[in-house]
C-alpha cells in the first residue's frame, strides 16, 4: 500500500462515519495487538483480515498489559500518545456474529487502544511502534479492569483518573461509574 499520512485527525483516507463514536484527536488511530486475532478467529471461526476489529493499526510485540496511558511513541515519522482503551462495541459483535464479543473483551482487557498524534507525519506497514516516553505506570489493561470489572476499587480509579494523558471523555465516564458502579460504561459505537 505504502505510506499513509498521519494526521492529527487520523490516518489519511480512513473515513469515519460516527465522529461521537469513533475520531476525534484523542481517538485519531486504532490499535489492535496482533497477539489477540488466533484466539478471535477460532471463536469466530473466520480469519481475520486487518481492521477486523476496527482498528487502523494492528500492532505486533505490545499488549493491554504492556502499555500504559500517556506512553509516546515513534512511528515512522510521526509521534504518537497513548490516550485511552478502546471501549469494546456492539459493532463488532454485529459483525462478527458473536453477540458475547464486547463482554468478553472487556472482562479479558483485550481492547486495544486510542493514540493521538503530537506530531503528524508518515506510517507504513511494518513501520514498529517505539517507546520515547513513558509519562505513567497506569497499564491499558488497569483501566480496562477498574472500567469493566472492579469499579469498587476507588484507590485504582482514582490512580487512574489522575492520570493526566487520560482523553476526557472517559476521564468524564469513569466518575460517572465510581458514583454508579452497578451501571454499564457506554463509550458509543
Amino acid at each position: 500500500m505504502g505510506a499513509v499520512a498521519l494526521r492529527l485527525e487520523g490516518l489519511e483516507g480512513d473515513e469515519q462515519a460516527d465522529l461521537k463514536a469513533h475520531g476525534g484527536p484523542d481517538k485519531a488511530v486504532c490499535c489492535y495487538p496482533a497477539e489477540h486475532i488466533p484466539s478471535w478467529e477460532r471463536a469466530i471461526g473466520a480469519p481475520l483480515p486487518a481492521g477486523a476489529f476496527g482498528e487502523n493499526l494492528r500492532v505486533s510485540g505490545v499488549r493491554e498489559d504492556q502499555v500504559c496511558l500517556g506512553d509516546v511513541f515513534t512511528i515512522g515519522t510521526g509521534v504518537v500518545q497513548i490516550s485511552q482503551p478502546r471501549g469494546p462495541c456492539f459493532k463488532l459483535a454485529a459483525r462478527w456474529g458473536l453477540r458475547d464479543l464486547p463482554a468478553r473483551m472487556a472482562q479479558a482487557g483485550i481492547s486495544g487502544w486510542y493514540v493521538r498524534v503530537l506530531q503528524p507525519g508518515t506510517i507504513q506497514a511494518g513501520d514498529g511502534l517505539r517507546l520515547q516516553q513513558r509519562t505513567s505506570e497506569i497499564s491499558i489493561a488497569e483501566v480496562m479492569r477498574v472500567t469493566y470489572r472492579d469499579r469498587r476499587d476507588t484507590q485504582a480509579i482514582e490512580a487512574v483518573l489522575a492520570a493526566s494523558s487520560l482523553a476526557p471523555a472517559w476521564q468524564a465516564t469513569l466518575h460517572k461509574l465510581a458514583r454508579h458502579p452497578q451501571q454499564e460504561p457506554n463509550f458509543g459505537g
